[in-house]
């Protein structure tokens, strides 16, 4: 059966096999092929679809970073993988610092993602130079090394595909944290400042597409937001979501 591209099953099987490519590039490690396959389930709860508590905090985020003196974009094996293009495009639209930050970490796979990203245009990754390294406070995994340049200095930090120890540390250091995560109930979610329940591919068009519209328009207007509600409002969505699923 032929599947049309813009069908759901054919977004889902476009990113399984971008992962698969970046795991035999060696931006990916076998981990990550797990933790992808447990956020693909929360997407069919969410319907394969961007959420009106998704959009507004898509709202939030944009103009979070576009507010920020130091933004940085935290990059590892998955969200390189998926969204090398993306990345670059949201920095280049918020003036944000794109830094290399990976759990499984190695220097050949570091290298392997910057040279990836800047086959896509960045001109400088942070995170390679081991001069520049810094420890975040309260932090045992290899995350816990970052760039003087980038996070250890951010005051707003894009951490899409996030693990729960770091994004606590990040906050308790002072950072604002902005997530992507599918599900609302784990530690990344609940810790961030804004957390995107959505598919990173979609979210990261969406929220660069929002960058640039709130560039053209002006920062003058406050966007109310309160994480604790969004991420209720996602859980809803998902039960109401199940619930059409179990009764069609």
């Amino acid at each position: 059966m032929l599947i049309p591209k813009s069908h759901p099953r054919a977004t889902s099987l476009h990113t399984r096999e971008k992962l698969v490519r970046g795991y035999k590039e060696g931006l990916v490690v076998e981990e990550g092929l797990l933790a992808h396959g447990r956020g693909e389930m929360f997407d069919y709860l969410i319907g394969e679809k961007t959420s009106k508590p998704s959009q507004n905090a898509i709202k939030a985020a944009a103009r979070a970073l576009l507010k920020a003196k130091l933004p940085v974009i935290s990059v590892n094996g998955n969200f390189a993988a998926l969204c090398a293009r993306e990345i670059v495009q949201l920095a280049k639209t918020t003036g944000a610092k794109i830094e290399v930050n990976l759990f499984y970490s190695s220097e050949k796979r570091k290298k392997t993602i910057a040279r990836v990203l800047k086959k896509k245009g960045a001109k400088e990754i942070l995170g390679i130079d081991p001069k520049f390294s810094r420890r975040i406070p309260r932090l045992d995994s290899a995350r816990r090394v970052v760039d003087k340049r980038g996070i250890f200095s951010a005051d707003v930090v894009l951490v899409p595909l996030e693990d729960g120890d770091r994004t606590i540390a990040l906050k308790k250091f002072g950072k604002k944290v902005i997530t992507f995560d599918l599900n609302p109930l784990s530690r990344t979610a609940q810790a961030a400042d804004i957390t995107i329940v959505d598919n990173v591919i979609r979210g990261m068009q969406i929220l660069i597409t929002t960058c640039k519209k709130l560039k053209r328009r002006g920062l003058q207007k406050k966007i109310k937001f309160d994480n604790k509600k969004s991420l209720s409002e996602a859980i809803l969505a998902m039960k109401n979501n199940l619930g059409r699923m179990a009764h069609a």
